[in-house]
């Protein structure tokens, strides 16, 4: 691997071989983003079913990049010690895969995108926007994340 090992001190950066720091979140709390998962997925379906007064945009925007929320603390969860921005980076891939993957029909897919669990994960139709409503969703995860991690972590030093 061309990372080294993280040092003890989760919140301590993990240096590649030879080079710089690489910013990490410490580990991060895995109950803590389940919860976060269920409470995001919540809102995006309470935003998507007209219960409330929402114009069309922040419905249609707002639901693409809770979605990405979604994309981004499933990974956060699945690699507790990964930097933020490689979450970050990778959730954004994925994010993109899966709507340029919307360019492609065929029966066996467009029969699991007419479930409504098919609909909500893979979408249906590629729509170029959502590429950049998929960042700023993913930023905005990346930035709550790096904010929660500085109010979480102690103050160093004799103080």
């Amino acid at each position: 691997s061309p990372m080294s090992a993280p040092t003890d001190d989760p919140e301590g950066p993990v240096r590649p071989r030879g080079g710089a720091a690489v910013e990490t979140s410490g580990r991060r709390n895995r109950l803590s983003y389940a919860i976060a998962v269920v409470l995001v997925i919540g809102l995006g379906l309470l935003l998507r079913s007209g219960v409330a007064p929402f114009p069309g945009f922040v419905v249609k925007y707002g639901g693409v990049a809770l979605w990405a929320i979604v994309v981004f603390l499933l990974l956060g969860l699945a690699a507790p010690v990964t930097a933020t921005t490689r979450v970050a980076g990778i959730a954004v891939a994925v994010a993109w895969c899966v709507e340029f993957l919307q360019l492609y029909h065929s029966p066996w897919i467009d029969s699991i995108r007419s479930t409504r669990v098919g609909h909500l994960v893979l979408g249906s139709t590629f729509h170029s926007p959502d590429l950049v409503a998929y960042c700023v969703g993913i930023g905005l995860g990346a930035a709550a994340e790096s904010t929660f991690a500085m109010v979480r972590r102690p103050v160093r030093g004799g103080g």
